[in-house]
């Protein structure tokens, strides 16, 4: 009896340190998805901006330390918007990178996953064009992915 309620209590302890640990990666920003190539990966918030029709570009800086990603996606939410260009610079003195993006993601949508050059690289800041679609719409919340 002794071993059969042991066995119970060390399977219930298992199945809660795996809740909580997939509880904290995912207040942390941090989801774990598996890519059309079976590789696993962790899209990671880099941050967020608040973009509305006065504007017409942001920069979003990435804190350190630098992680190194291999690729980007923007969340876009409460309005619509248009995507124009980007620079991602990158740590380490490497020239920036331009990215002629043109895309237009729908309020409450996503941009398609972008891919950095050279694969694997650390950021220091994403700096994008963008414009909204109408003053009505008003702000829409910009939110930066990286794929690890």
């Amino acid at each position: 009896m002794k071993k059969k309620l042991s066995y119970l209590f060390a399977t219930l302890l298992a199945v809660f340190l795996c809740f909580q640990n997939a509880n904290a990666q995912h207040r942390k920003g941090v989801h774990t998805v598996n890519n059309h190539n079976n590789q696993v990966g962790k899209w990671v918030n880099l941050g967020t901006t608040h973009a509305n029709h006065t504007a017409d570009h942001d920069r979003i800086n990435v804190p350190g330390p630098y992680d190194y990603y291999r690729k980007l996606k923007f969340k876009v939410r409460d309005s619509p918007l248009n995507i124009h260009r980007m620079i991602v610079t990158y740590d380490g003195g490497d020239a920036p990178e331009k990215i002629e993006t043109r895309f237009s993601i729908p309020k409450n949508g996503e941009s398609r996953v972008i891919d950095l050059r050279g694969g694997k690289r650390k950021l220091r800041s994403i700096e994008f064009w963008y414009d909204t679609k109408g003053i009505l719409n008003g702000k829409a919340d910009v939110t930066v992915y990286g794929l690890r």
